[in-house]
């Protein structure tokens, strides 16, 4: 199975903190990969230190074989990877359209923006077609993180990192969230998905890397860590069952 993205050995410092300490990921082509692990653990570190945001300090981080650790956050963006982090990223004061719009590089007005995709993420979030012309600062938080998704997936991307999309949703928001990330799925998009809720975990994951205390302590099959519940309890401390 051949890797998309590969971390080896990638230590980041932030300040005086040592935080990844020798990560070791593969995130295979096609499929969609759960980052899971305690808060704490260094997900979100190692979702910045791939786009560069915090430079690994050592190790590389490879993008289909090459070495991008070195590269600014920009260059790291045009290999056509896209990042939606935690706190969404979209702009308050700016419509739906005019955030669209914003996110494609190749479109400097709405009419070189392609209609066909443009269609396809109003099917996926229909939300974004309703709310076209309001300003993204009004729109509800699952609107919002369905915004800040459509923002990454404006233009073809050939890998997109989310951090904790369903994080404050409502049950019926995340089912919705879940049913539109398993459209994507469906395009052979690759993705690192770090997400806290283990029903979304279940629900998408192909495979799936579980950190500790900055560090890959287990990477395997998705359906393999759902179906084993002393695993679970080992790595981290509590059972999917418990969150059906």
């Amino acid at each position: 199975m051949s890797s998309l993205l590969s971390l080896q050995g990638v230590h980041t410092h932030i300040g005086a903190y040592h935080i990844l300490h020798g990560v070791d990921l593969e995130v295979p082509a096609g499929q969609l990969t759960m980052l899971l692990g305690r808060n704490g653990a260094g997900k979100t570190t190692t979702l910045r230190s791939i786009m560069g945001l915090w430079q690994a300090s050592q190790g590389q981080v490879l993008f289909d074989g090459q070495p991008i650790q070195a590269l600014a956050t920009p260059e790291i963006a045009q290999r056509d990877i896209a990042y939606v982090p935690e706190n969404m990223g979209i702009f308050g004061d700016l419509t739906v359209r005019e955030n669209l719009l914003l996110a494609a590089r190749r479109a400097r007005s709405l009419k070189e923006l392609d209609t066909t995709r443009l269609d396809w993420l109003f099917s996926l979030f229909p939300a974004l077609k309703k709310f076209w012309l309001y300003p993204a600062g009004k729109l509800s938080g699952g609107q919002k993180q369905m915004l800040a998704i459509a923002r990454a997936l404006i233009e073809p991307r050939r890998l997109l990192l989310i951090d904790e999309p369903s994080k404050g949703l409502a049950p019926a928001i995340i089912l919705n969230l879940i049913a539109a990330l398993k459209e994507l799925k469906a395009t052979d998009t690759t993705v690192l998905l770090v997400e806290q809720n283990f029903m979304v975990a279940k629900a998408l994951g192909d495979r799936v890397a579980v950190m500790d205390n900055g560090r890959v302590v287990h990477a395997g099959a998705m359906a393999e860590l759902a179906a084993d519940e002393a695993l679970q309890q080992r790595l981290l401390g509590l059972s999917l069952a418990a969150h059906q």
